[in-house]
């Protein structure tokens, strides 16, 4: 039985904790912060609750298998879980809707021809078929697998390439298009072109310069489906949560990490700031890239051979400017769950968000996600209804209350009540008469340095990808958003399973088969 320390108690670091429980180690979580989750949160107050995180789970297969391997109780006994559908409506700029039904691709083909005209359900569909040539190509490898040594392979772009009139009009094939140039080329619909790159807007990426491998985010979401708990996606915090426990994981919230200990050429345990210490065995840390340089004094987690991370990453990429709504009247019947509201100006968003010509703010108009869970854990009672509303935003500003059920978000600022005016403004085109149905409601900015990346992706040479699992200091592994294989809720559930596999397997395992 090996003594393992995790630092951090998000996702993935439970993720792993609860694998390795099971595989017969010793394992003790150390958590700065007095909760469990990382950055699945909840904000609740007066009987209404908001998930103030990820508000869907795609990819549910990663943490039925998480349940099945930890425990006789499968996810479904501890969570309930439901497809959402429709998937999504989206509003676009020119006033045009549609409902995207779940996981169904011809539904999707039909519904986009009907809104959007004859034709345009085809290319999408068209579209979907290569993606799936880019998921087919990368799921183990970016996914599944720790990553490769040679990873630089994995920079090639896998999205088939795009042909082109070249000089004097001969055909050429491009092979390291964009995200946005993909939406041009392909879809030749400005709505179609802005559903696109709002997949990639969710996870923090520049359609302008993600590479076109980004494709099999809407392919994942609708192949595999969006899937809603009850209680909100902290519900799938707490059962994970719970099936630690039962495993005998340990658990010490409050106790920041300050250095991890060496010895003997590996890591060897944890110092705490309250002068404590843990040996251990082996350490698992679930923490930024540049935490992890600081825990170890200053020292290099990887290799100069290795995948390293992006310095300035936490600066450029996007946090999640966040408003919750408690709204008097019940909720309609026939409310979509999620609804997309489009940037007036899509253009101008990105310019804004991601810092052309030094400006980043957020924009007049900016691409709303309007969640409305028809979940009677998020109201007082079906007379009232819990409404969140989201948007892309350069982070800023100093760390709000951490929701949770305590005194929630500080008193907005001038500028935050602004910034939540336009949110609400824009989700009237979903809501119509929101504004006079508001009861109260409580903004939480964005944080400097709290955005997590998306997944990481193939292409561009590799600077989308994530550093490893495994460190160059023998006994520590790194799990979470921020190394292999990135951000969201089913990267990271898979983060923890693969740092579980390389502790029991050792580091020459390539993942299960």
């Amino acid at each position: 039985m090996a003594r393992i320390a995790v630092i951090g108690a998000g996702m993935g670091a439970m993720a792993a904790a609860a694998r390795l429980a099971v595989a017969g180690h010793r394992v003790a979580v150390y958590e700065r912060t007095a909760t469990y989750g990382g950055a699945v949160r909840r904000f609740e107050r007066a009987g209404f609750g908001f998930d103030t995180g990820p508000g869907l789970l795609h990819l549910p297969a990663v943490y039925r298998d998480l349940f099945v391997k930890t425990g006789r109780e499968p996810l479904e006994s501890v969570v309930e879980l439901s497809q959402v559908d429709p998937a999504a409506r989206h509003v676009f700029a020119d006033g045009t809707a549609v409902s995207l039904p779940n996981a169904s691709r011809a539904g999707v083909l039909a519904a986009l021809d009907g809104a959007l005209g004859a034709g345009a359900g085809e290319r999408w569909s068209a579209f979907l078929g290569r993606a799936r040539d880019a998921w087919d190509r990368t799921r183990r490898p970016l996914l599944e697998e720790p990553l490769w040594s040679d990873w630089q392979v994995l920079g090639r772009e896998p999205y088939p390439a795009l042909p082109r009139r070249g000089l004097f009009g001969r055909r050429k094939e491009v092979t390291d298009a964009s995200l946005a140039e993909v939406a041009a080329h392909e879809l030749k619909d400005p709505r179609l072109a802005a559903l696109l790159e709002s997949y990639a807007l969710a996870y923090g990426f520049d359609p302008r310069s993600v590479p076109a491998s980004a494709a099999v985010l809407p392919y994942m979401e609708q192949t595999f489906g969006s899937w809603y708990p009850r209680g909100g996606i902290r519900a799938l915090a707490d059962a994970l949560y719970e099936r630690c426990l039962a495993r005998k994981v340990e658990f010490t919230f409050g106790a920041e990490v300050t250095r991890v200990i060496e010895a003997d050429g590996r890591a060897a345990g944890v110092e705490l700031r309250d002068g404590g210490s843990a040996e251990a065995d082996t350490v698992v840390a679930g923490v930024a890239p540049q935490r992890l340089t600081a825990l170890l004094k200053g020292a290099e987690p990887w290799g100069v051979d290795d995948v390293r991370p992006d310095d300035d990453a936490h600066r450029r990429t996007p946090g999640r400017f966040t408003v919750a709504l408690a709204l008097r009247g019940p909720r309609p019947a026939d409310a979509a769950h999620r609804t997309v509201v489009h940037a007036a100006d899509r253009a101008a968003e990105l310019s804004t968000l991601f810092g052309a010509g030094g400006q980043r703010a957020l924009c007049e108009r900016p691409t709303v996600t309007v969640l409305r869970p028809d979940d009677p854990a998020s109201r007082p009672d079906d007379g009232h209804e819990a409404v969140t509303l989201s948007a892309a935003v350069a982070p800023y500003g100093e760390p709000a209350e951490p929701p949770g059920g305590g005194s929630g978000p500080a008193e907005e600022t001038a500028a935050q009540a602004a910034a939540a005016d336009r949110l609400v403004a824009a989700a009237e085109a979903a809501i119509p008469g929101l504004r006079e149905r508001v009861l109260w409601r409580a903004v939480l900015p964005p944080v400097e340095g709290a955005a997590i990346p998306g997944p990481a992706l193939a292409g561009a040479g590799g600077r989308f990808l994530r550093p490893g699992n495994r460190t160059r200091i023998p006994g520590l592994y790194a799990v979470g958003g921020w190394t292999h294989p990135g951000g969201g809720l089913a990267h990271a559930g898979m983060s923890g399973a693969l740092v579980a596999g390389l502790i029991v397997n050792g580091d020459d395992w390539r993942g299960s088969e």
